[in-house]
């Protein structure tokens, strides 16, 4: 299906609010979703975490790695975890600190024990099998709303709106007019989102996916590609004239001399040992000792590094 050549008659800012849904936003949402499913269906991607044989688990792994990450990085971490532990169960049977080793570089090491923590609950609660309602999703250590919400829909092909950041941007431009959408979701994306889920629950979960894909392949952040997308005849912000952000400032994010920069160096020395290391070891990694210290002392109270006695430090064994 084509987008039509002229937009709804309004695109109101406040869309996603508690009114009611209003006619030009039910007027647009079936058109709106037909046109970025078809494209959808041109244009995809092929992700192992997408093939039939990667698995409510598979879909799951992904979840958690893509999170601030792009993809190029993921996928050889992805790969290899998956070949190591096909199953929750065979994560649950390891120490969290082998997780985190096998998270790399992939950074926010946290999410590693975060997965671990769930492939532990998944075992012990649910016969180590994804469970397949939101709720107990959402149950599990380490699991959001927005994760849940994913491997319901993606997984198992449930009807949930999933709002991670380029679908976020892909509502706020398309249907707000805005475009960047405010830094933490807000109550009314969430209502926006909900109206916008087709009906039928097949096409939700493919809706899901497309227009998270639009957002990362399409409408991006910076330097988005208008003259490549399907909905731009019906874009509110590019009718509107692309105006500027007027919100907020965008955060940044910065590496290079922080404190993560040196939970990251201390965390390689740990990885790449396979018995305990000494305090001398990691004072080698950042030349600043008071930031150096303050690191360290954060990776400990993180659960991601384990002290032990006579100044010796590994990755946490439980």
């Amino acid at each position: 299906m084509t987008a039509p050549t002229k937009p709804p008659h309004s695109h109101p800012a406040d869309a996603g609010s508690d009114a009611p849904l209003t006619q030009p936003l039910q007027e647009l949402a079936q058109p709106l979703q037909e046109t970025v499913i078809d494209w959808f269906d041109e244009n995809a991607r092929d992700l192992p975490w997408r093939r039939p044989e990667a698995g409510p688990w598979g879909v799951m792994v992904s979840e958690f790695m893509l999170q601030q990450t792009p993809v190029n990085r993921v996928l050889p971490v992805y790969e290899q975890w998956l070949a190591r532990w096909p199953r929750p169960a065979d994560l649950a049977k390891e120490a969290p600190g082998e997780a985190v080793r096998a998270w790399g570089r992939l950074g926010y090491p946290r999410r590693a024990l975060r997965l671990h923590g769930a492939a532990v609950a998944i075992a012990e609660r649910h016969g180590g099998d994804v469970p397949t309602d939101h709720a107990q999703l959402l149950a599990l250590p380490g699991i959001g709303e927005y994760t849940a919400a994913a491997v319901a829909s993606f997984a198992y092909g449930q009807r949930h709106p999933v709002l991670d950041t380029n679908v976020r941007r892909v509502l706020a431009r398309a249907v707000t007019g805005v475009q960047y959408p405010p830094n933490a979701t807000t109550a009314a994306e969430r209502k926006l989102a909900r109206a916008l889920l087709p009906d039928d629950e097949r096409t939700a979960a493919r809706w899901a996916a497309a227009s998270m894909e639009l957002g990362a392949l399409v409408c991006t952040a910076k330097n988005e590609s208008c003259h490549r997308c399907p909905i731009a005849t019906q874009c509110a912000w590019r009718l509107a004239g692309k105006p500027e952000h007027d919100g907020p400032p965008r955060r940044g994010q910065t590496y290079a001399g922080t404190d993560r920069q040196v939970r990251g160096k201390l965390l390689a020395v740990l990885r790449e040992a396979h018995t305990p290391v000494p305090q001398a070891a990691l004072d080698r990694v950042w030349h600043e000792p008071v930031q150096r210290a303050r690191a360290l002392d954060g990776l400990v109270a993180d659960g991601l590094v384990e002290p032990l006695p006579g100044g010796m430090y590994r990755l946490p064994l439980t």
